[in-house]
């Protein structure tokens, strides 16, 4: 490995977590470095944890032991770009911002927008299916890859899907690892699905007197003939990231892209469409102005800055939204914290975020008890996605797997019997 890309002892401090430091960190050069790594650390018993750009790092439970940490820093090359079939091959530690660059030389994308996407990895943001505002229309990371290399518990260097769009043969085994915090797998390189750049890409922010009104507009906005690319809820705290708006309380931003005429018809379109809906105020942003807009919305909470005292992600219905939004402020109101609050709103996930000068631990263990039963209530799921430690040894990170938990050991079981992948840290302990 050479000693400069082995860190033990005081040199580890910097990848603490959840009070636990590493008994070392490792960033291999190469595939087979991370295979051999990982074959030595299964004979050794030590326990593996996979690190990319660090931007989901908080999410899951605090581990037992924090054995070696694999950064994945240094394989950070496209390997493959095939404009003509609109693929191409990385290595999993390039990140999102620099793999978009080098697609953009050639007109193309990958059609994925995660928050902090100048640090979160290829890898990262396969192994945690992240993704952002534009999952609207264009899908998540499980949607867009073809192709998967990862290094397995034993070491083994495993290859699954292929390079081409059109492949069906055999089960699609490389979804498995999508979201599973690399405790299956290792992911080392991937092949995925590329976009033509759009011509034009503009935001519509359409504000509201309250989150009811906004919630009206983007199940109009979905019933309508219109495309959007993104469709998103925004309410209490958060709104006022997107600048002096009067008394409004919640906006919707609506993200189009296309070639010109078509934009500037929808542009138009959903300020008519929204105008008898309580639409308070309307804003159209392209360039810098748009970019900054979905990046502070996306930086949101992120990594326990400020006074954030916990971030909580729900999954509920569409139609349901709303309603969620304005019982959740509500629910940290009563409980003496502020709440940002955003969603994607066709697809009903949402980003509860709590905040407080000073705020005590029994405030904000109450409101995430609080907001699972809420969300669970509905019929949805509740994931703690950052708390400090002394909240995650009240609240659990996870909703129980029910049933499912079998089915999961069972494949951990299968794929990693050592139990040496990022152990103890996801659902139902896995």
């Amino acid at each position: 490995m050479g000693a400069a890309h082995v860190l033990t002892g005081v040199d580890c401090s910097l990848y603490v977590l959840e009070g636990r430091t590493p008994e070392a960190v490792v960033f291999p050069g190469s595939v087979e470095e991370v295979a051999a790594l990982v074959a030595l650390a299964g004979e050794e018993g030590i326990p593996v944890m996979p690190l990319g750009g660090g931007t989901n790092l908080g999410i899951g439970a605090p581990p037992a032991r924090l054995g070696l940490v694999l950064g994945l820093k240094r394989l950070a090359r496209l390997l493959e770009h095939e404009p003509g079939d609109l693929t191409a091959t990385a290595e999993a530690g390039l990140t999102v911002g620099a793999l978009q660059a080098e697609l953009g030389k050639r007109g193309q994308w990958l059609s994925l927008d995660p928050p902090g996407a100048e640090r979160a990895t290829l890898g990262g943001v396969l192994a945690s299916n992240a993704s952002g505002p534009r999952r609207h229309l264009y899908g998540t990371a499980r949607d867009l890859l073809i192709g998967l290399t990862v290094v397995g518990a034993d070491g083994a260097i495993v290859r699954g899907g292929g390079k081409v769009v059109k492949n069906v043969a055999g089960y699609d085994l490389p979804k498995l690892y999508i979201g599973s915090f690399g405790t299956l797998g290792i992911i080392v390189e991937a092949t995925v699905k590329l976009r033509p750049r759009p011509d034009v890409d503009r935001l519509v922010v359409a504000r509201f007197h309250d989150v009811k009104e906004a919630g009206g507009a983007a199940r109009a906005i979905m019933a309508s003939d219109l495309v959007p690319a993104a469709l998103d809820l925004v309410a209490g705290e958060a709104v006022r990231l997107l600048g002096p708006g009067g008394e409004a309380g919640a906006a919707l931003l609506i993200g189009v892209d296309g070639i010109l005429d078509q934009v500037e018809w929808q542009c138009a379109e959903i300020g008519r469409l929204l105008a008898p809906l309580g639409l308070a105020e309307t804003r159209v942003l392209d360039g810098p102005p748009r970019d900054l807009a979905w990046r502070a919305l996306g930086e949101i909470g992120r990594g326990g800055t400020e006074d954030v005292a916990a971030v909580m992600k729900w999954g509920v219905l569409p139609a349901q939204l709303a309603e969620m939004l304005d019982k959740g402020a509500a629910i940290a109101q009563r409980n003496g914290l502020r709440a940002a609050l955003t969603a994607h709103a066709g697809v009903g996930i949402a980003t509860a975020v709590l905040a407080g000068d000073g705020a005590h631990g029994n405030a904000v263990v109450a409101t995430l008890t609080e907001w699972r039963a809420m969300v669970g209530g509905a019929g949805g799921h509740a994931l703690v996605e950052w708390a400090p430690l002394a909240v995650k040894e009240r609240v659990a990170v996870w909703d129980d797997p029910g049933p499912a938990a079998r089915i999961m050991n069972g494949i951990k079981a299968r794929l990693d019997p050592r139990g040496i992948l990022n152990p103890g840290r996801f659902v139902g302990g896995i």
